[in-house]
């Protein structure tokens, strides 16, 4: 959303305020739209007044981004440590993580900002989700901030990958670190998926070629008939295999050795030679 688009949606909901301002949904919609507005001051009240009226804690993570916005980070680390916090679902915390990860961020803490991130087992899940894009891009901003510029540029690549819809700044982000032009990369991807097109058009072709044109359905028949002829012989010439590989094992099993290793008889030699020994002697004897 853009600034005009952002500031016009604020000032619809502020009208819609002035006649529903007892209406939690109404406030909520209010506060949100100031804050994308960049209003935090009156996104954080609107979304306080709508927490009362809804007894709903999903606000809190914007509630802390306000807070920063405002530049009061201690007070956006105080909403994270909270037991409303405790309550969130697994976007809801995630949201808050990235929110916290920004907040040390504020206070200098930089290195704290990476680990805040780094902890959530969500930043290592190859599969899209809905926070995947703005959990990788955080933790790509946190990086660069931090000075890993090399790390940071692999994250900006991944959150770019996430992020479908342009949610976030990454393309520019990664542009700016690898000196790339964003026409340059919304090319690169344009011809990787002409390239998976022609791959899918190349193997149907191929797939044709291999079937073969389709059959008079009398042809089809007289083919399923040669078709089991051959099926049988093939059984046969399996059947005959299977008889001579049993031969041969039961061969190898009567003490006959694989082929490359040469039987030893050597004691059986040496056996007969003593046994002809003997015999001579006799001879001599006698």
């Amino acid at each position: 959303m853009g600034e005009e688009n952002a500031e016009q949606a604020y000032e619809h909901t502020k009208v819609a305020r002035r006649f529903a301002a007892r209406i939690g949904v109404v406030r909520e919609a209010v506060g949100i739209a100031a804050y994308h507005a960049g209003h935090f001051a009156e996104a954080l009240s609107d979304l306080r007044a709508a927490r009362r009226m809804t007894g709903s804690d999903a606000y809190l993570p914007i509630m802390a981004d306000c807070e920063r916005g405002l530049g009061r980070p201690e007070r956006a680390l105080d909403l994270v440590r909270s037991k409303e916090a405790e309550r969130l679902d697994r976007m809801g915390k995630i949201e808050l993580a990235i929110v916290e990860s920004g907040a040390r961020r504020d206070l200098g803490q930089k290195d704290a900002a990476v680990v805040t991130l780094q902890r959530l087992p969500e930043l290592r899940d190859s599969r899209p989700q809905p926070w995947s894009a703005r959990l990788a891009f955080a933790y790509a901003d946190a990086l660069a901030d931090a000075g890993h510029e090399g790390a940071a540029t692999d994250w900006f690549g991944r959150a770019m990958a996430f992020d479908e819809d342009g949610e976030t700044d990454a393309a520019e982000r990664y542009a700016e670190l690898t000196g790339a032009v964003i026409e340059d990369l919304e090319e690169d991807l344009d011809d990787e998926a002409a390239d998976e097109d022609v791959s899918e058009d190349e193997a149907a072709v191929e797939v044709g070629e291999l079937t073969g044109p389709a059959l008079p359905a009398e042809d089809e028949d007289e083919a399923g008939f040669e078709d089991e002829s051959d099926e049988d012989e093939l059984d046969e010439d399996e059947e005959s295999a299977t008889v001579e590989t049993a031969v041969d094992e039961k061969t190898t099993e009567t003490g006959v050795g694989p082929a490359f290793i040469e039987p030893d008889f050597g004691d059986a030699l040496d056996t007969d030679e003593d046994e002809d020994d003997q015999a001579s002697d006799k001879d001599d004897e006698k």
